[in-house]
């Protein structure tokens, strides 16, 4: 390859040579003489250029090491009820599994489908908790909510998605703040979804 690039520019200069000691037509050959050999070097320049650079890779291994695998995302699996509430599994737990009838206690943050806060048993500021203790039946709990803890461990942390029609269709359901604020800003907001975020802490 070295002996064919020497052979090129050699012989361009032989040409250029050849070609000013020619008396006929001067100006013409000496135009198209300059003209070949400007392009020519140049674009073989371009082409060594791009060569130097896949040999630049191959001779430094750093460089041209393998790009490292990327793993996939892990995907959250959304569940939907038939009553239209839809779960997702955070955490597992351990131990028992929760069941209908079965008094638990949790802690849990309540926010509106849009994300805005409503209300919830660990303060933002402090991070102190007042879990609740509920009963899993329908009139204890919000139809919802209990779909949500049935089948948990404790340990356990799911987020879901509550529809109005299972949720608080009448002012004695609970978790409800205790608090005349935050139990008016719940009920206000009573007919539209709710997003609980639950953590089980034991089963009683």
């Amino acid at each position: 390859m070295a002996m064919e690039i020497a052979q090129f520019f050699v012989g361009s200069s032989m040409r250029l040579s050849s070609v000013g000691n020619s008396r006929n037509g001067v100006s013409r050959s000496r135009l198209f003489s300059i003209t070949a050999v400007h392009h020519r070097p140049r674009r073989m320049f371009m082409q060594l250029a791009g060569l130097g650079s896949v040999l630049t890779l191959v001779n430094l291994p750093g460089l041209a090491a393998p790009v490292p695998e990327m793993k996939e995302p892990e995907v959250v699996r959304t569940l939907k009820l038939p009553s239209g509430v839809r779960i997702q599994e955070i955490i597992e737990g351990e131990g028992r599994e929760a069941h209908e009838g079965d008094l638990v206690e949790l802690n849990y943050v309540c926010r509106r489908a849009n994300g805005y806060f409503v209300h919830s048993t660990v303060d933002q500021f402090s991070g102190e908790a007042a879990p609740v203790k509920l009963f899993l039946d329908g009139n204890d709990v919000i139809e919802g909510l209990k779909e949500v803890l049935v089948g948990m461990k404790a340990g356990g942390k799911r987020r879901a998605l509550i529809p109005p029609s299972v949720g608080y269709i009448n002012e004695t359901l609970k978790p409800i703040p205790e608090e005349f604020g935050p139990r008016r800003s719940l009920l206000s907001h009573a007919n539209e979804p709710l997003v609980f975020e639950v953590q089980l802490l034991k089963i009683i």
